[in-house]
């Protein structure tokens, strides 16, 4: 299949890489030529501008950071808009707000391009391996013709319901996996400072009913270790939250705890954490109370 894929970032990179292995052709584009150098040393096409990506390609893809990013995309100067042709797909991977997508998706069905909302979840990590959940909103048919092509990047390809379904179900997602990276510091001091070394707290919360994917899968190689680098940055993680608690509000809900959430992000930006891994929201609370949350070399958080 002729594809085109703009944004060759952390996660768009892998998940180009194994369309190419699949046997796909690809147009690849990107702000930075660098980005895209191992996915042209493997059969990509670069290409100059998004337009050029859409044009003769059946398939088009984006992974981008946010709404700004991805309407320009889509629909600004050499955009998407400008080179697809009719009976063209057009997927977003990307995680925006549910009304910017239905509002692209309009303005590509003038054009007779079909578009589906495909946000993607699983981090660094399952874009490498293709194991990515990817959570679909838009036409039941054209998911199913396109379903072969996005299991190619992930092995739990869902379909959520109608244009927006997937963002909807991608910021439930996150602002779940948000609220977790931010509020359990709280209940592992709490269990430190009553005594309990932290690797022995860690490991009673995981085999329970707290457990949670976040203490069992990424504190173990973030934060225990002190470990920030990111796979999926703070930055971001503040941004999804920020569209999650706006549908809220356009939804007329109360969304108090989330809103109190949106607060915890805000600051840690502030603090200078943006570009570091989301767990380092961790790191207010650690300022506060003087404890680390660490498993290394001995250290268990005293």
């Amino acid at each position: 299949m002729n594809i085109g894929f703009i944004g060759a970032g952390r996660m768009g990179n892998p998940m180009a890489q194994h369309l190419i292995e699949k046997g796909h052709t690809l147009k690849v584009h990107d702000l930075s030529r660098s980005a895209t150098t191992n996915l042209e040393e493997l059969g990509a096409k670069w290409v100059v501008s998004p337009k050029e990506a859409a044009q003769a390609s059946e398939v088009i893809f984006s992974s981008l950071p946010g709404p700004m990013e991805i309407e320009a995309v889509a629909i600004g100067d050499d955009s998407i808009f400008d080179g697809a042709t009719g009976g063209s797909v057009y997927i977003d991977l990307s995680t925006n707000s549910p009304k910017s997508t239905r509002m692209l998706h309009d303005a590509f069905r003038s054009k007779g391009v079909n578009m589906l909302d495909a946000p993607v979840s699983g981090g660094v990590a399952g874009a490498t391996n293709a194991t990515l959940a990817v959570m679909v909103g838009g036409d039941k048919d054209i998911f199913n013709q396109t379903k072969s092509v996005l299991e190619c990047i992930g092995n739990k390809v869902m379909y959520c319901g109608p244009i927006g379904s997937g963002m909807v179900c991608k910021l439930c997602n996150n602002l779940t996996s948000m609220s977790l990276v931010a509020f359990l510091p709280e209940i592992l001091t709490l269990g430190v400072k009553a005594g309990v070394d932290l690797e022995t707290v860690s490991k009673a919360v995981t085999s329970g009913s707290g457990g949670t994917w976040v203490m069992e899968n990424k504190y173990p190689q973030g934060l225990y270790k002190g470990q920030f680098e990111p796979g999926f940055s703070l930055a971001l993680a503040a941004k999804d939250v920020r569209l999650a608690t706006d549908m809220g509000r356009e939804l007329g809900l109360p969304m108090e705890a989330s809103n109190l959430l949106e607060q915890r992000y805000i600051e840690a930006i502030e603090k200078g954490f943006g570009s570091s891994d989301a767990d380092a929201v961790a790191l207010l609370y650690e300022e506060r109370t003087g404890i680390r949350l660490r498993i290394k070399d001995g250290e268990h958080g005293l």
